[in-house]
């Protein structure tokens, strides 16, 4: 006789993993959800995993400042600037063009 063991939901597994930590019966929760030890001890390794990765990552996605040169700068402000004009030229360009179709 073979038992198919229900999937658990990832959210699931974090509920477990918070239980195991709140409550001082493991092994209550473990018959609460059909689970052995060695899924728990699975669980615990991939909510650590995960939270030691976000971590890593939470300080990658935070954009540092970078200093430029002042030359750098006044090259920069130009582009932006000529591309906002050409930006304007279009858009009335464009706006000239929609009112004639109608």
């Amino acid at each position: 006789m073979t038992t198919k063991r229900r999937r658990l939901t990832a959210k699931t597994k974090f509920e477990i993993y918070i239980k195991t930590r709140d409550e001082s019966n493991v092994g209550e929760v473990l018959r609460e959800y059909g689970i052995h030890l060695s899924d728990l001890r699975e669980i615990e390794e991939l909510v650590e995993a995960g939270a030691v990765d976000r971590l890593k990552t939470k300080g990658a996605k935070s954009k540092s400042l970078e200093e430029v040169s002042f030359e750098e700068y006044q090259e920069l402000a130009k582009e932006l600037d000529r591309k906002e004009k050409a930006l304007a030229d279009l858009t009335v360009e464009y706006l000239i063009l929609k009112k004639n179709d109608k």
